[in-house]
């Protein structure tokens, strides 16, 4: 059988990302456990031992281009993975790299590609441990990298509750001007989460905050925003200026910020902005509280009037 369809309405783009990943855990049935075992968190996490899984690929053309140099490619690789670990509070381990290669492949990128990773799993203590190299058509070439971790007390998305207080680790917005090659994955301020009390659930920002908050809200719950206080980057304040509606479009909307979004019980959200403060030389950015959704009604909702917010995130496989 073909893989591959000329009917739009019988392809994955008619499903996009999000109910694709609920397709396959329908066809997958019993092989696939419920979140957080399966899929549904950042990382798969198996008892007793708090095992963490996590699985990101890299993609020409994509995640990167021409104009990145090898090495920092290969960084980025590893980074997207650690970043899934810090959000649950964890410490990386093992990695198994997968390569898929055009045979005109220049050996000196992949040396710095290599270099690059090597270089990040050194300074994040995570060892390759194996992997595999498939034989790629052209231009597709691709690499995948699937990372092990540990966490003695695991944050989840799913345990934020309404009146939750809504915080992100970092400003955020116009990722594609650097920030996407350059970040740090937040691996020291998941840990700390892990064990700060009053932390009920935490995820790392991907695909941008309109797309990753209804995933911490669930269906129960809706993001109730402080746009004022939604932190901007240096390059979203330099591409935007003046401009406050195209400055929130990007903060919104960009993705690949790699910063956490977490929720703390408002009782201890001013003891956990001042140790936090204490620990890391600067507060965490509040942007805003959690409250009971309204049935099917909006989950991202403007705290100044009330009223819907209009944005949407990166979603792959999603028609425009």
């Amino acid at each position: 059988m073909n893989p591959f369809t000329k009917d739009p309405a019988a392809s994955v783009t008619s499903l996009g990302e999000c109910a694709l990943l609920g397709r396959m855990r329908e066809w997958l049935g019993a092989a696939a456990p419920a979140s957080p075992a399966g899929m549904g968190d950042d990382c798969a996490l198996t008892e007793p031992r708090a095992n963490l899984f996590t699985c990101d690929s890299l993609l020409y053309g994509r995640h990167f281009d021409d104009s990145c140099p090898a090495e920092l490619a290969g960084e980025k690789l590893l980074k997207r993975n650690l970043s899934d670990i810090a959000a649950m509070g964890g410490l990386p381990e093992n990695a198994l790299l997968a390569l898929f290669l055009p045979p005109q492949t220049s050996t000196e990128w992949l040396e710095g590609f290599v270099r690059g990773l090597a270089r990040a799993a050194l300074r994040y203590s995570t060892s390759i441990v194996g992997g595999d190299i498939a034989e790629s058509s052209s231009p597709f070439l691709a690499a995948t990298l699937s990372l092990t971790g540990r966490a003695r007390r695991p944050l989840l998305r799913g345990g934020a509750k309404a009146g939750d207080v809504l915080y992100v680790s970092g400003p955020l917005g116009c990722s594609i001007k650097g920030h996407h090659l350059t970040f740090e994955p937040r691996i020291e301020q998941g840990m700390y989460l892990s064990y700060a009390p009053g932390v009920s659930a935490c995820m790392d920002l991907s695909d941008g905050l309109a797309k990753d908050l209804p995933l911490l809200c669930g269906s129960s719950l809706a993001g109730i925003l402080d746009m004022d206080a939604l932190p901007p980057s240096a390059e979203t304040i330099c591409e935007c200026g003046e401009d406050r509606v195209a400055m929130l479009r990007h903060i919104m909307c960009d993705g690949e910020d790699y910063e956490l979004l977490f929720a703390v019980d408002a009782a201890m959200a001013e003891e956990l902005e001042s140790m936090w403060t204490d620990r890391f030389g600067a507060p965490p950015f509040r942007i805003g509280s959690l409250a009971p959704r309204d049935g099917d009604g909006p989950q991202l909702i403007d705290a100044a009037d009330g009223k819907a917010l209009e944005y949407a995130g990166y979603e792959h496989l999603r028609q425009a």
